[in-house]
Formats: C-alpha cells, structure tokens, sequence
C-alpha cells in the first residue's frame, strides 16, 4: 500500500477492462473471509456486485507502449525493484492475493483508474502494461489481465488481482492462493518514450545540496529539531508514492494518520513520522515488523 513535473500520457484503454453494460446487482455473498486473507484492512467485497461477473471477458493481449513512469526502478519498504522492460519469457509461481471496493476508483500506478470488475492486475516489475495468464494449479482455473499497476509488497505474495479476476478463480472466500503466473505477448510493441532515469539514492544517503534547490530548508529544520522520520519507499513517480500510501494508509489504521511524501532531487519519499525522539522511532519500527512485516529504514 500513493504528480511529479509534467503530467503521464493518457493511459492506453485495455479494450476488455470496462465492465460490461447495464449489469445488474444483487448484494454481495456472505463469504467467510480467513484471517490474514489477501486484501488490506478494511477493503473487501464491493457493497453491489453484477451478478454476470462470469460473463466479463479477460483481457486480450495488445500492442501497446510502455507507460513513460511507471517501469523506473524504485524503492518500497526497504526492497529496491527494477521493472523488466523487455520481450524475455517470464514464468512465476507464488502467492496471488486481490484489492477491491478501498481502491476501486482510484489512481493505478499507471494513472489509470482501478476498475475492481475490470480483469487487470498489480505486479511489482512486470512492463507496465504488459498482460499474463494466471492459473491455479490445483483447479486448473485460469485468466488474463492486464498489469497496470504496483505491489502487492506484503507476506511475499506475487501478484495482486482484480475482484473480478479473483472471483474467476476462486479465491475471494479465502482471499489468497496459489498461482502460476506468466507472461502473454502480442507481437513486436514499439519501444516506449526515452526517459533519463534518475539516480537510485540509498535511504541513509545524504542528498548533495547542489541538487536539492528547493530542499535545504525543510531539511535543515528537521535536523535541527531532531526529528526522525521511518522511510518506507522512494519513487521516481509522485503517483506510485500516493498509491502506496494509501495502501499502507488502510493498513496502519492511526499509523496510517502519519504518513507523508517529501519530494527531493527527483525522488518522493514515502515516510512515517515525525518523532521527536530516536528511541521512540526505533520502537515504531519495531512494531511495524513484528505487527505488520513492513521494514523501514531510520533518517533524520
């Protein structure tokens, strides 16, 4: 579990995304959902759901160009990723969890608008987008999506489906499972727009002040009131930070209440805090290892 200097390209529409015309709704099934399930605090089944969500069609593989933001490397809960940007085979089995009715309407890290009766999906580095089968081996069961957004980055799981896509393979009643995951192509895409790639800084790496014009102030207050911030991620895109913060947001629960986003020499921080005090930080990021499995690194 969240722009910078000039607004992403409108997003490319996947042609099967949309949820099909006037369905009709009945209230949601009282499933059973499993402690430690796959989607976040206080997400869940949407309040109506269309009864034909059997009849939503996968995603079908296009041709289209990689989105100019979302595949830069990044930084989150003390993991760096590196997108893969290429045509190269890729197969992955693991766990599959899935995000509904919290999210729903909101931004992707592709600035597309997260649809959770569409059949898309989150990978932390495949191309954005790029579209995969997804099968569950004990059933058999399989769908395409299409990946247009980031995570999931909790309790190792591989791959954060729609509610529809999950549905499809039944794993909204215990809210995660097994799956095999692997990469659809669609002929040769063109090669996406040249960016210049920021330089990844390390979390404890101090910024030259040469490349920080707007900076210096914020920075040099906090130092000298000694307050501690918990890093949990550093982006090259505002969008991607925002999606991950209201992830965490829902997680955290009051926690949730201080998160920020510090933007600095091209990269926005995703941080926790401020405490005043460096033993009062270090027993909060105690805490959100031993409660939440989420690492963090300690700045000043």
């Amino acid at each position: 579990m969240v722009a910078c200097g000039g607004q992403p390209p409108k997003p490319v529409e996947a042609p099967v995304s949309a949820v099909p015309p006037a369905p009709t709704f009945e209230k949601k099934p009282g499933y059973t959902l499993k402690r430690g399930g796959g989607f976040y605090q206080d997400d869940g089944p949407a309040d109506d759901i269309p009864v034909d969500l059997a009849s939503v069609p996968d995603a079908v593989p296009q041709v289209e160009p990689l989105h100019r933001f979302a595949n830069r490397p990044y930084s989150v809960l003390g993991r760096d990723y590196t997108p893969l940007q290429t045509r190269a085979p890729f197969r992955q089995q693991g766990i599959a969890s899935w995000y509904g009715r919290k999210f729903h309407g909101q931004k992707t890290s592709s600035g597309e608008v997260y649809d959770m009766f569409g059949m898309t999906a989150a990978h932390p580095t495949l191309p954005i987008p790029s579209y995969v089968r997804v099968t569950r081996p004990e059933t058999g069961k399989t769908v395409v999506v299409r990946v247009n957004d980031r995570g999931p980055f909790l309790h190792g799981r591989v791959i954060d489906l729609s509610y529809t896509a999950a549905w499809k393979l039944d794993l909204i009643g215990n809210g995660s499972g097994t799956v095999i995951v692997e990469k659809l192509l669609a002929g040769a895409a063109p090669p996406a727009a040249p960016v210049a790639q920021p330089r990844q800084i390390a979390a404890t790496e101090s910024i030259p002040a040469a490349e920080k014009p707007n900076a210096p102030n914020v920075l040099r207050d906090i130092e000298e009131r000694g307050e501690h911030y918990l890093q949990l991620g550093a982006f090259g895109n505002r969008d991607n930070a925002e999606s991950l913060r209201a992830r965490l947001a829902l997680t955290l629960g009051e926690l949730g209440d201080r998160l920020l986003i510090r933007s600095a020499s091209n990269l926005y921080r995703l941080q926790l805090g401020p405490w005043p005090d460096i033993s009062e930080a270090r027993r909060i990021a105690e805490q959100l290892q031993s409660s939440f499995d989420l690492p963090s690194v300690l700045v000043r």
